[in-house]
């Protein structure tokens, strides 16, 4: 039950006169930060995120806006109910080509008001969504089995085996790329699993209350939870997600000035709980306060994505001379959903089937193994072997034979493994390849496009669809590796 946009009325705008540092707009790793390790009696910090009023605006009066980790042109001439072209002419210092904003960047937007604006109270920043660089140095099983709570001694059948709760929660975070500190919060908030020894009487059906069937139990219920977040994150910063709907029927459209971890949240508190207990799980007392009982003062986490964020150098997954089929356009990185981060491709003489191939898929660029495992490997592009930081390629459906081994350097051009249907669900022998920055899955059709080897990948009309082009030429996905979705790579 969208809202219908109000038609936009624009107006002469007024041109920023500020300077603003073009420097800011470089590509940056930020300084990966040692998270530190919470004792089982932390001391809350006060949250330094007042809640903002909002006046009522004129039809296009430009309204003042600071840069969020992630923006980029499309989504705020989204949220404010603009244009792009409106956006530049406001702000003359940005550059044409310009792909994510710097965070701070401060700017002039003409807003055209939409109603049923949701809270401006902002929980958690973009960079603690994310397995990104503030993870690393925390360990999620030290840390819970800290606590007095039932979580420490959970273990169920999850992902083909028994798992610890502990080993729940990173899986699902190294996974979906969410932050682990993020999911205990949300188990702390909703089931008490750090403070409460004996768990919800629900604790094997819906512990997170989402009443749905083959959702039973925590592993899955964490994996709706995943996907719910991702949604709400990704959604907001590509634009996909501008309305809550409520259980009730009710919809809200959350803050042009929020984040997407807060919006991420909000999305998902929004699918499960009443207006009463929603609007205290977003507010200053709820799940932010419960954040901020465990671990220090968030707002101090430096932003993880760069202005101006460009992807490296990178070829297609297989090698010279071969022909594969383009068989999946943008799409989910892991799971459902947002984001359309990964695309697909299997080799020749397969056939719809499982069986595991001869061919190799191959290193699409220079770096070091840091994950191989249950069909993925994962290819640190800054050889520093973690995947939280800097550029990742994320391969999927690599069979284990022959598989590379975690910690070994390649070259672009070397084999990874064969392509099979190892990992996650598949229908027939592929691969799938996505990309992380800093632990951000990067949409493979979005602002800042898959790039093989020329070929640049470009958004269906829904997941799976969708076109590469190369100069003139261009290739068609076909989940049945139909003739114009034929790609040779001729790197």
């Amino acid at each position: 039950m969208l809202q219908v946009k109000q038609e936009k009325i624009f107006t002469v705008f007024i041109l920023i006169a500020a300077a603003a540092v073009l420097s800011s707009c470089q590509v940056q790793d930020p300084e990966p930060v040692d998270t530190p390790q919470p004792t089982s009696t932390p001391t809350p910090i006060v949250s330094p995120t007042p809640i903002p009023s909002r006046p009522a605006f004129a039809p296009g009066e430009l309204v003042d806006y600071e840069a969020q980790t992630g923006d980029t042109l499309p989504t705020l001439a989204d949220r404010f109910n603009t244009t792009e072209d409106q956006i530049l002419k406001a702000n003359p210092v940005i550059p044409d080509e310009v792909t994510t904003l710097p965070a701070g960047l401060p700017l002039k937007i003409p807003i055209y008001y939409e109603p049923l604006w949701g809270t401006a109270f902002k929980i958690l920043p973009n960079s603690l969504f994310i397995n990104g660089p503030a993870q690393r140095g925390f360990d999620a099983t030290a840390f819970i089995n800290a606590q007095d709570g039932w979580l420490k001694d959970h273990n169920q059948l999850a992902a083909g085996r028994y798992r610890s709760g502990a080993e729940i929660v990173e899986y699902i975070s190294k996974n979906f790329s969410i932050s682990p500190q993020l999911l205990l919060i949300l188990l702390e908030y909703q089931t008490q699993a750090l403070t409460n020894p004996v768990p919800p009487d629900n604790i094997d059906l819906y512990p997170l209350g989402h009443e749905e069937k083959g959702y039973e139990g925590l592993h899955i219920q964490l994996v709706w939870a995943a996907n719910t977040l991702n949604q709400g994150y990704y959604g907001w910063l590509t634009g996909q997600v501008e309305t809550l709907e409520h259980p009730d029927g009710t919809i809200e459209h959350p803050d042009p000035w929020q984040n997407a971890a807060t919006v991420a949240l909000q999305y998902y508190f929004s699918q499960i709980m009443s207006h009463e207990a929603y609007d205290q799980a977003v507010g200053p007392e709820g799940y932010a306060d419960t954040f901020l009982t465990y671990f220090p003062d968030p707002w101090d986490t430096p932003p993880h994505i760069p202005g101006s964020l460009t992807q490296p150098s990178l070829r297609l997954p297989f090698e010279d001379g071969e022909t594969w089929a383009y068989t999946g356009g943008p799409h989910t990185g892991w799971g459902k959903g947002q984001p359309w981060a990964a695309l697909d491709f299997a080799p020749p003489g397969v056939a719809g089937g499982c069986e595991p191939s001869k061919q190799w898929a191959v290193a699409s660029a220079n770096g070091v193994v840091a994950r191989s495992e249950d069909g993925v490997v994962e290819l640190d592009l800054d050889g520093d072997g973690d995947p939280r930081t800097g550029w990742v390629l994320f391969y999927l459906h690599i069979g284990s034979s022959e598989r590379v081994s975690a910690g070994v350097q390649l070259e672009t051009g070397d084999p990874l493994g064969h392509p099979s249907c190892e990992g996650g669900e598949s229908t027939g022998t592929h691969i799938h390849m996505a990309r992380k920055y800093n632990g951000e899955w990067i949409p493979a059709g979005g602002i800042i496009p898959f790039n093989l080897g020329g070929w640049v990948a470009h958004n269906g009309e829904e997941e799976y669809k969708g076109t590469m082009t190369h100069f003139q030429e261009t290739v068609i996905a076909s989940e049945n590796a139909e003739f114009t979705s034929f790609l040779k790579a001729d790197n």
